[in-house]
């Protein structure tokens, strides 16, 4: 960024380092600036804001940060004193800042639903997710949909990103390992390489920062292992952050296979106008758990939810238990009817599962441990070239189809304050997980072993002969017409 002056008005964005400049000059559509902390990321997202809207009269521009208090500390504050009074005035009401030349930086943060209906058809040229790790990849496909206008700017989005947090998985997918989506059904669901460009940072970097904090790298270096490889050196292979670490799609997802009739099944959900999410499972002969279908939306009612459930219920599908949270027994206020009286009057009985959140996080991690596999079905499906079959199988499997859940289970991150249980912020992530907990927080049954052979009756006449139950009971062969005379 070079030096800004009209008339009297001078604004220098000082010196930048080499990974700033390559940050600045980056034209992809993605451009993410990460890895360790302290290369002087955040500073490097306000000086290409405030430039591009100096440098481009007319250009909308969004800065975002997870909270309020972390965009007014790091962003807010520092640009509106590092923007002259002559170059454009700050609005704190509405969070606008308006140049004289007609751009405009409006900063926001992300409340999760909330933030989707502020934000839902508003249009912005540029971008800046400030720890992007902080944001689910809903969200960030949601603000990727803000990139849009009939302007002569071209739209990019800037990300900044250290390892971990809810986002670890998608930014690390795109950026790092640049495993794109390729060959969708949906072409526009593909993704282009050549739109996405990754810059590395390191602390060394940051030469201002090693000048002025030499003891910020021995802080970093003192670290645990795992975030000191992170943050020191920027490794996204030591860190993930989530609260399910023993989760793999190589071993607890699964392409779908036909459901023998016999499996016990069973149903979950958590409900909100917010979110509803419901599971569909069956349960083989060793008490595994296969989630075989996954419904979620926004905003349905009560009654819908219902009704919903028992339309995507295929008939003949006998479901022992639908297990729900136990709000769906408070009563409300216009009815005087419980949720679970509603359901119950759209033909969904509901049995009330058990709330508590840490013994239930820690039963989805108990059923996410390997047990015996004996059930002979499984076996069959599982057997290997040489004949062989797996010892173990995990005790709660998904088919591929249940994408929402197996992709929040991976992004979900335990609380701060108690690592027992997992952080219900963001929010969007939590209602999915809910639903699953609420399953292996209740009690099921496993199926009953198949008995394929004929049951043998012997006789009391001293012979040794031998028939089926069915055979004793009703008789064989066709009737003769004196068997039907009178």
């Amino acid at each position: 960024m070079s030096k800004v002056q009209k008339k009297d008005v001078v604004w220098d964005p000082g010196e930048a380092n080499a990974k700033q400049k390559l940050f600045y000059l980056s034209r992809t559509t993605y451009t993410a600036y990460g890895g360790a902390k302290g290369g002087g990321k955040t500073h490097a997202v306000r000086i290409k804001a405030v430039g591009g809207a100096i440098a481009n009269p007319g250009i909308k521009i969004l800065i975002m940060r997870r909270t309020y208090p972390e965009l007014e500390e790091n962003h807010i504050r520092p640009i509106v004193k590092m923007v002259p009074p002559a170059l454009a005035s700050y609005n704190a009401t509405t969070h606008l800042m308006t140049f004289h030349n007609g751009s405009t930086i409006k900063f926001g943060h992300w409340s999760g639903d909330a933030s989707e209906d502020e934000y839902n058809g508003l249009e912005y040229d540029w971008i800046f997710i400030d720890e992007a790790t902080q944001f689910s990849e809903r969200s960030f496909n949601f603000l990727g949909g803000c990139l849009r206008g009939v302007n002569q700017f071209p739209k990019r989005m800037y990300l900044t990103c250290n390892p971990g947090g809810v986002g670890h998985r998608w930014v690390k997918r795109l950026f790092i390992d640049r495993q794109f989506k390729q060959n969708c059904d949906n072409p526009e669901e593909n993704e282009n390489p050549e739109d996405y460009t990754f810059i590395p940072a390191t602390v060394e970097d940051n030469y201002h920062l090693m000048a002025s904090s030499p003891g910020y790298v021995r802080m970093l270096a003192n670290m645990p292992e795992d975030k000191r490889r992170a943050y020191r050196y920027g490794d996204w292979n030591a860190i993930g952050g989530n609260f399910f670490p023993e989760f793999s799609t190589a071993t607890h997802v699964v392409q779908p296979f036909r459901i023998p009739e016999h499996w016990q099944r069973y149903r979950s959900f958590d409900y909100g106008l917010d979110m509803f999410a419901c599971f569909w499972w069956a349960v083989d002969e060793d008490g595994r758990s296969w989630c075989y279908r996954e419904f979620t939306h926004k905003g349905l009612i009560v009654k819908e939810a219902a009704e919903k459930i028992h339309e995507l219920t295929l008939p003949g599908e006998h479901v022992s238990a639908t297990y729900a949270p136990p709000d769906m027994w408070s009563r409300q206020k216009d009815t005087g009817k419980t949720m679970a009286e509603v359901f119950m009057l759209n033909q969904v009985g509901l049995i009330r599962a058990d709330n508590n959140r840490v013994q239930g996080h820690l039963m989805m991690k108990e059923a996410l441990a390997p047990r015996p596999l004996r059930d002979p079905y499984v076996q069959a499906m599982f057997r290997r070239e040489d004949g062989t079959v797996p010892d173990k199988l995990p005790g709660l499997v998904f088919f591929d189809v249940c994408k929402e859940v197996i992709g929040d289970i991976q992004d979900i991150q335990a609380d701060e304050k108690n690592p027992n249980d997992c952080a219900k912020d963001p929010h969007e992530v939590t209602h999915t997980v809910d639903g699953v907990r609420y399953y292996c927080i209740s009690r099921v049954l496993p199926a009953q072993p198949e008995k394929d052979e004929k049951k043998v009756v012997l006789y009391d006449d001293d012979e040794d002969s031998m028939e089926s139950y069915e055979e004793f009971m009703v008789g064989s062969g066709a009737p003769s017409p004196s068997y039907l005379a009178l």
